[in-house]
């Protein structure tokens, strides 16, 4: 079923076949999960509702008997538990141990497994199921997770005199006119820059007239941030793992995560390209997750607290347009995560988040149902697998990237799978929102679920690089535009910016990624047009990775002329076959690899080999792996002269190819160390022909980015600057 998608949709995403992850399934529930996976390939389709977001429906026909199964059980115990929370009856389950029970579901886990008497999820009397209904409507549970029958607990406070510095409030209060929309179109971007203490070099800009600028300050306390009750308490304690000495007792955020928070917290747009795996993934994650938590508790709880005043106000009295304090329709959050891992990790926070210390638990609903679909076994990765620490970092847990999930956040409850149009959080892969937005012409299609969120994460944005970058531009294509449904939506509590289509000047984007590249700068200049402006972090590579290198190795940089960036790839096509490729023809030549970052141009140059009947092999990420042993084996023996390779394999797979001796970068790696890491493979077989190695680059004025990354911004500049179109640098002397 998932390479079906990836076929249709554009790419089938090669896998480890070593360590192929397997989604577990539940022991007792004959057909949760492979009713699941089938549901995935149909669209959701979510028709109109009663009243405002309160009926839960079915997120699409074939997923009607897991999630029939599954509530009638799963909704019932989690009244019973909500019950006995209220009533000072709820388990007393440390921290501690709620977080090793994500991984194990201990059955002592009461409140948070929702499932009191330890029965699987989806396990229920056969006469629960009503396949045959058109329709899943939860009206017996609805009260617990609609925001129009809930009226704000008083523990949550409404802190009415801080109110006018609270960030969010001034960011959804803002009212635009129509002149300054029109302006946006024609008004130059207003640009600043700031180097900050630790993220370095800001941009700031703005298409709107105002451009304002902060420097962060030296110390910042929790209060002055407006964090939602119970975020004060349980931040802390959720982030201490990243705190150590003296800095624990001063400052609950770490230095990048304090510099972070508060270009966040201002709610503009933030593009920051040195979040990796390996350095400090998990404290961005943290952050970010924060940020989010604190966005949608405040957005509920104005919901909530206006449903109290409405109820408290006479009939026909008082101004309806100071009500107004929703969206079209209900997601106002989505987070794009490239692997299930990602999105399990995130919803641990999020229960983090909202738990803390406190022992009363909140509920969790279809928590086993969860761990099940996006948690992974470790042993079913073999242990003899030896990849580098990066490689590791990224592809730890479970790695499937076709998946949606929607998320519930209401009074001490999250509810996992809720349907879109009920959720306030939608996390999702690429390929997961691709398969349910769908194509023009496509019948089952839907969007209507992106039309009002308020706040979208990007994160790990260089892997949709090595995945399918379509389905991301396909993504922000589709975002914050009107829907073609009311979705019983209530228009005298809809914000007028929602209304008069201006969504996207209030949008919040935050973008995070290992690397500066041209397609994500691409779409973060192109999409984000945030009203409160966009900060991007741009620090350049001041060494580069050609100085990782160990082999004694010359490193031929040849440079070919494009007249714009649309005839570049024709240009380095032309290049290579007339000025490059000549060179490598004798057989004195042999064992040379050519290392080609797009599967596009492999293509082309793979017809162009087999049309001049070169003696060559290949290897790409869809190559089968007894191919992919044969041309090793073929390249290694000299028995075939050339070995195209494409940078996508390098990704997933990371194996060392053995017999190199000249090496073609065909174009720049799109990550800068899988330049050095490709050179150092000439060291694994070392007969002593270190002498007539060699290693050549094709560059172009349009490749600055990369080149700065790889040659370092000094070399880069002179590179791209001098007359002269060869520059030769040789690593590793002694």
């Amino acid at each position: 079923m998932q390479k079906k998608h990836l076929r249709d949709f554009g790419e089938e995403h090669p896998f480890y076949e070593e360590a192929k992850p397997q989604i577990c399934q539940l022991s007792e529930s004959s057909d949760t999960s492979a009713s699941e996976s089938e549901s995935e390939s149909q669209p959701e389709q979510v028709s109109g509702y009663h009243k405002l977001l309160a009926t839960l429906k079915n997120v699409s026909e074939e997923e009607e008997e897991d999630e029939e199964e599954e509530e009638e059980e799963e909704e019932d115990s989690i009244i019973d538990d909500a019950e006995m929370n209220d009533e000072g009856g709820g388990s007393d389950v440390s921290v501690e141990e709620e977080m090793a029970a994500e991984s194990t579901q201990s059955p002592h886990n009461v409140a948070l497994s929702a499932d009191p008497e330890g029965k699987e999820d989806g396990e229920g009397p056969p006469g629960t199921s009503q396949a045959s209904s058109d329709e899943f409507t939860d009206a017996k549970h609805e009260s617990l997770f609609s925001l129009e029958t809930n009226f704000l607990e008083e523990e949550s406070g409404d802190r009415s005199s801080q109110a006018s510095q609270d960030p969010f409030l001034q960011h959804v209060n803002k009212e635009l006119k129509e002149k300054e929309i029109q302006a946006v179109a024609t008004n130059p971007k207003t640009t600043h820059e700031l180097k900050w203490p630790i993220l370095g070099q800001l941009v700031f800009s703005s298409k709107f007239q105002k451009l304002e600028t902060f420097k962060p300050p030296k110390d910042i306390d929790l209060k002055s941030l407006h964090l939602q009750k119970p975020l004060e308490s349980t931040w802390t304690k959720t982030n201490s793992q990243f705190l150590s000495g003296p800095q624990k007792s001063s400052s609950p955020f770490t230095p990048v995560q304090k510099e972070l928070f508060l270009i966040m917290n201002s709610y503009r747009d933030l593009f920051y390209p040195e979040r990796t795996a390996l350095k400090n993934g998990e404290e961005v994650r943290h952050v970010y997750c924060l940020h989010v938590i604190n966005h949608v508790l405040k957005a509920n709880a104005q919901v909530l607290g206006n449903n109290g005043k409405r109820r408290s106000q006479k009939f026909g009295v008082g101004d309806d347009d100071e009500f107004r304090d929703q969206g079209l329709t209900r997601p106002k959050v989505l987070i794009v995560v490239p692997f299930r891992e990602a999105a399990l990790r995130v919803v641990q926070l999020f229960i983090s988040l909202l738990e803390g210390d406190s022992k009363k638990k909140i509920i969790v609903s279809n928590k086993k149902r969860f761990q099940g679909e996006y948690g992974s076994d470790p042993e079913e990765r073999p242990p003899n697998l030896k990849r580098p620490e990066d490689y590791e970092a990224v592809f730890v847990g479970n790695i499937d990237d076709h998946f949606r999930i929607g998320v519930a956040i209401l009074q001490r409850s999250i509810r996992l799978y809720a349907p879109f149009y009920s959720s306030d959080i939608v996390i999702a892969s690429p390929l997961g929102l691709r398969t349910i937005i769908g194509g023009e012409g496509e019948k089952k299609r839907d969007f209507d679920f992106l039309s009002s969120i308020e706040l979208l994460i990007i994160d790990q944005a260089d892997i949709y690089l090595m995945q399918n970058w379509e389905h991301v531009l396909h993504l922000m294509n589709h975002m914050n535009l009107l829907p073609l449904d009311s979705h019983g939506v209530d228009f005298s509590r809809v914000r007028m910016w929602n209304l008069n289509n201006w969504s996207k000047y209030y949008r919040q984007t935050l973008l995070f990624g290992a690397l500066q590249d041209a397609q994500i700068n691409s779409v973060f200049n192109k999409y984000c047009v945030n009203t409160q402006g966009q900060v991007a972090v741009r620090n350049v590579p001041m060494t580069g990775s050609i100085s990782h290198v160990l082999v004694q190795l010359p490193h031929v940089f040849q440079r070919m002329e494009a007249e714009n960036l649309a005839s570049v790839i024709d240009a380095r096509f032309n290049f290579f076959v007339n000025k490059i490729l000549p060179q490598y023809r004798d057989a004195v030549m042999s064992h040379t690899l050519i290392y080609i970052p797009s599967y596009f141009d492999f293509v082309r140059l793979r017809n162009y080999f087999k049309k001049e009947e070169l003696n060559f092999t290949h290897i790409c990420e869809y190559t089968q792996k007894s191919g992919v042993s044969r041309a090793r084996h073929f390249f290694l023996q000299g028995e075939k002269q050339f070995l195209l390779f494409t940078e996508r394999f390098h990704f997933y797979k990371r194996y060392t190819i053995k017999g190199i001796r000249n090496l073609i970068f065909y174009e720049l790696p799109t990550y800068p160390h899988f330049y050095s890491e490709v050179c150092n493979m000439l060291r694994a077989t070392n007969r002593g022909e270190e002498a007539t190695w060699t290693c050549t680059v094709l560059y172009s004025k349009y490749d600055a980015q990369r080149l700065a990354a790889v040659a370092g911004v000094e070399r880069a500049a002179q590179m791209l600057q001098s007359k002269k179109n060869v520059h030769l640098f040789i690593t590793g002397e002694k």
